[in-house]
């Protein structure tokens, strides 16, 4: 299996998207590194929960002004920030999911892409 190879700019983004959504305090939050699957869709998910939607919509909202002004990248694809209980925001290398709690437990994504690198964030409290 050849793994696929992150670049530096994949690496900031990745940064960057973890700040933006430490800084709305997302809960459980998580990356997944699938660069070494083969046929994966991308290199990374990233992967936290809100409380209830206004904070859902408020991570979202500070990860597309932070990756926005600190990087000038826009998203190629975004969905799910009508109801706010599952968004997903796909960065082309970085796919990031940001669920209601209940959701996220009910769909268990992480566990579908667990032979993926994992790596825990502490909470900001």
């Amino acid at each position: 299996m050849v793994k696929k190879t992150v670049d530096k700019e994949t690496k900031i983004l990745l940064q960057t998207l973890i700040s933006a959504m430490q800084e709305k305090k997302a809960k459980n939050l998580i990356s997944i590194d699938i660069s070494g699957i083969e046929n994966s869709v991308t290199n990374y998910f990233v992967i936290c929960s809100g409380t209830s939607t206004t904070q859902v919509d408020s991570i979202y909202d500070n990860i597309l002004k932070c990756v926005s002004e600190e990087l000038e990248v826009k998203p190629f694809h975004r969905e799910g920030y009508e109801n706010s209980e599952w968004i997903l925001i796909d960065y082309f290398d970085i796919v990031v999911h940001i669920f209601l709690e209940d959701i996220r437990n009910f769909y268990k994504l992480e566990d579908l892409w667990a032979d993926g690198v994992i790596k825990i964030y502490e909470d900001v409290a």
